[in-house]
């Protein structure tokens, strides 16, 4: 496999992206593998804690507001721990503002083309 912008000694890198949004996700998803990344999903805090425990990912796309009172903070702060570069894809800056700025990352908010994420990515 060539190497492209996206990899490393020709390995891609992983990118795990969060989202509650099964629509959102999947669009993510395909246009992360389209862009040569090998994206890794999760719908839930839980799942992807677990999935950074299995296999550290190189960079990282989490929605801040999860539904039902959740919230990306611990996948946040655990990627922060590990040194894991992440941006944050939100429509909730009003009610979640103090949680985004506190992490000092990139926010592109909701809604944005793939096109905005990628160039997230690869800025950090």
């Amino acid at each position: 496999m060539p190497e492209t912008m996206n990899s490393v000694r020709g390995c891609r890198k992983r990118i795990l992206v969060l989202d509650d949004e099964a629509l959102i996700l999947m669009d993510l998803e395909f246009s992360l593998a389209d862009a040569g990344f090998t994206p890794v999903t999760a719908s839930s805090a839980e799942r992807a804690l677990a999935l950074i425990e299995e296999d550290r990912p190189d960079a990282a796309v989490l929605d801040v507001n999860l539904g039902r009172g959740n919230t990306c903070e611990p996948v946040a702060a655990r990627l922060k721990d590990i040194g894991v570069p992440f941006v944050l894809h939100t429509g909730d800056l009003d009610r979640q503002g103090e949680m985004v700025t506190r992490f000092e990352v990139p926010i592109v908010a909701k809604p944005s083309s793939p096109e905005e994420i990628r160039q997230a990515i690869l800025s950090l």
